[in-house]
């Protein structure tokens, strides 16, 4: 199955680095972070299956051996979605039928300043953290006999993670392009395993988040860059509830995005919940609302390579 004709392409980090001078962020632990995740994890991405394959009674028994095990390495949130076409990147092509979504949260104790040295680096962690995941899962599919490929959590994947999550039930899509959970709120990170081991999928869900970030406009009112938009875009298509989806000026939000700590303030200034989902449990004192460095914003980019789709806010 190849992506289809409207899927966007893999994002080209190269091409946009480059269109703003290079990579700009030098944080040791970050950079020792990523060097650890290409040496000690991407050689793990296969493995042999074994020839003797574990047959379940039915596929939610299946499934639910999948789930147990994923929670079991750390995952905090997993769900099941059968592939699409229009989950598969431009030009990519894949022959598995289901994916096996793992979200694992990042601490919020981490996000009480932000841009920063701290958050960014929690990033890294946890992108580290759940590749660790994903790798493990996918061993422990092809243990039961299955055969399946990694989808790391850092980036070139084959499929777009957050279309299968959301699918997945994981939440639903925020006014900033980022899924909101409706206990992990948006502060976790996204990886998969993508196999034909028959399995149940899940559901998306309705949890009223879309029609909260109609309402709220905390992540637009602190976007640094002004990226984020007031209206959805009809041009975007549907998400899994068939609203119009909201997109960022990615234009705009790349260029700060790679000068200042990898931003992210938009993930910790969202207030759904009434941010139950931020409150720290292990003793650790925080606060409910970040302290924010908001800089001016560099010049936009449109880089001259082939892109998703994004609308230019107010430009």
């Amino acid at each position: 199955m190849i992506g289809s004709s409207t899927s966007p392409p893999a994002f080209n980090w190269d091409t946009w680095y480059a269109s703003i001078g290079g990579r700009q962020i030098d944080i040791a632990e970050a950079d020792e972070i990523l060097k650890q995740i290409k040496e000690l994890q991407y050689p793990r991405f296969t493995g042999e299956v074994n020839p003797d394959q574990k047959e379940f009674e039915n596929v939610s028994q299946a499934s639910q051996a999948i789930k147990e095990k994923a929670k079991e390495l750390g995952a905090t949130e997993v769900g099941i979605a059968e592939i699409e076409a229009s989950d598969i990147y431009k030009g990519r092509q894949i022959d598995e039928k289901y994916a096996i979504v793992v979200g694992q949260k990042m601490l919020w104790r981490k996000f009480q300043e932000v841009p920063s040295h701290e958050s960014a680096v929690e990033c890294l962690r946890v992108y580290f953290s759940l590749g660790e995941v994903v790798i493990k899962l996918a061993q422990y599919v092809r243990d039961l006999g299955y055969t399946c490929k990694v989808e790391h959590p850092i980036g070139d994947s084959d499929v777009l993670h957050i279309p299968l999550a959301l699918k997945a039930g994981f939440g639903e899509l925020g006014r900033h392009g980022s899924i909101i959970h409706p206990t992990m709120g948006p502060l976790f990170r996204l990886g998969s395993v993508i196999t034909c081991m028959p399995l149940k999928t899940d559901q998306p869900i309705d949890a009223g988040i879309a029609k909260f970030c109609d309402i709220c406009r905390a992540c637009r009112i602190y976007c640094p860059a002004k990226a984020i938009p007031d209206d959805r875009s009809p041009e975007a298509g549907k998400d899994h509830l068939g609203n119009d989806r909201y997109m960022v000026d990615t234009g705009k939000c790349f260029p700060y995005f790679a000068k200042h700590n990898y931003c992210s303030i938009c993930l910790p200034v969202c207030v759904y919940q009434h941010k139950e989902w931020a409150k720290d449990y292990e003793g650790f004192k925080t606060k409910l609302f970040p302290e924010i460095n908001m800089e001016d914003p560099p010049k936009p980019v449109d880089p001259e390579a082939a892109k998703h789709w994004y609308p230019k806010v107010k430009r």
